[in-house]
């Protein structure tokens, strides 16, 4: 076996051992939640753990710099409230702690910089909006321009399943 080989098995079996983590992207979407559980089931039943990520909305007010920075640390601020708030529940569900990431920029080019930078991200847990406009930006972007990016699989709940279906598959 070459040294290349046996890097690449050592990084495999690495990320083997390693505990499953199961990413889920928080926004304010009627099917966040269903994403959510769904990640929350999974994670029980495979002795994995939840992660949840968050970019808060840009700050558009460039004109002073101060006020741009308060408004960006603001929002930074309610993100954190928001991730707390999904922890504890996460945390009721798993019996886990899960693992926050707040970022700033675009949310899909972020998005993609964390699955790239931690490896034990396994899996990608993502649901498809119900509206008539598509399944959503992120889904979107990572099945078109993104998808030569996304290196874990991206698992896609629908949109419209109920607890109780999700209950019933994981």
């Amino acid at each position: 076996m070459s040294a290349i080989e046996e890097l690449g098995q050592a990084q495999r079996t690495t990320v083997h051992e390693a505990e499953r983590v199961l990413l889920v992207v928080v926004d304010d979407s009627d099917e966040m939640p269903i994403a959510l559980h769904f990640a929350c089931r999974r994670a029980e039943h495979a002795d994995g753990r939840v992660a949840l990520f968050y970019v808060p909305a840009k700050a558009d007010f460039q004109h002073w710099m101060a006020v741009g920075d308060l408004m960006r640390e603001e929002a930074r601020e309610v993100g954190e409230e928001i991730l707390q708030r999904h922890s504890a529940e996460i945390q009721k569900k798993t019996g886990k702690i899960p693992i926050l990431y707040i970022r700033e920029g675009d949310r899909s080019e972020e998005l993609i910089k964390l699955m790239d930078e931690e490896p034990n991200i396994s899996t990608l847990v993502l649901a498809a909006g119900t509206d008539t406009s598509g399944p959503g930006p992120i889904i979107s972007y990572l099945i078109g321009k993104g998808a030569r990016h996304v290196h874990v699989p991206i698992t896609i709940v629908p949109g419209t399943m109920t607890v109780d279906e999700i209950n019933a598959i994981t």
